[in-house]
């Protein structure tokens, strides 16, 4: 595992596709088990290595995660998460195209815990929480469009449930885009860059990751 940033309090990487933030029931390899395996054996660390859990990637969504190497630096990362100043940029590529090349997509969710799954919802829905994005549109080839989307609200599932309610489901989406995708595509999902303000130093900093040079993100100029 080769960082894109480190310091002493935090570090960030790069998340490949379909592997887990989080350890689940499934017991495969996590986010958070491989960076403190490597916080362990660079550091030559005895016991157990503290490592914050700030956000969470889908399993199946790659790009950029920032983790905390100190309680403080979880606590105040975590903070900048409830205040909406930690800034998530994403690119999907979605299905058809949009009426307009740039815009903004506001919605109620509600997250059924048996299914594991999101779907809008009326306001008034018991359970109900806002999801808001920005979106603007990079590219349009094969009747696949590239946008970029800024989220404003961290919900369940968000974007892959907000395009595919507007008939826009993200390329490779088996869970939201069941009707137009195939089984075996892999979904065209991104964590793009992560925009944070350093817990000590009190800067602010932006980290990147490329998505892989593969269908159909190479579809595009990135």
């Amino acid at each position: 595992m080769n960082p894109i940033y480190e310091d002493n309090h935090i570090i960030l990487s790069q998340k490949p596709v379909n592997i887990l933030s989080q350890a689940d029931n499934t017991k495969d390899k996590d986010m958070l088990t491989i960076i403190k395996e490597y916080i362990k054996e660079k550091y030559n660390k005895p016991g157990n290595v503290y490592l914050g859990l700030v956000h969470r990637l889908d399993r199946p969504v790659g790009g950029c995660m920032v983790f905390a190497k100190t309680s403080k630096a979880a606590s105040r990362l975590s903070e900048q998460v409830r205040n909406r100043s930690f800034k998530k940029t994403y690119l999907a590529v979605v299905r058809g195209s949009l009426n307009d090349t740039h815009g903004t997509l506001k919605d109620y969710l509600y997250k059924d815990t048996k299914t594991n799954m999101s779907r809008t919802v009326n306001k008034n829905f018991k359970g109900a929480k806002e999801a808001i994005l920005d979106y603007e549109v990079l590219g349009h080839e094969n009747n696949l469009t590239l946008v970029k989307i800024k989220l404003k609200t961290g919900r369940a599932h968000q974007i892959r449930v907000q395009f595919a309610s507007r008939k826009n489901a993200l390329y490779g989406d088996q869970r939201y885009g069941k009707d137009v995708n195939k089984v075996g595509q892999q979904i065209a999902l991104w964590s793009y860059e992560i925009g944070i303000t350093h817990p000590t130093l009190k800067e602010d900093m932006k980290f990147t990751c490329i998505p892989p040079n593969e269908y159909p993100w190479n579809l595009f100029k990135l």
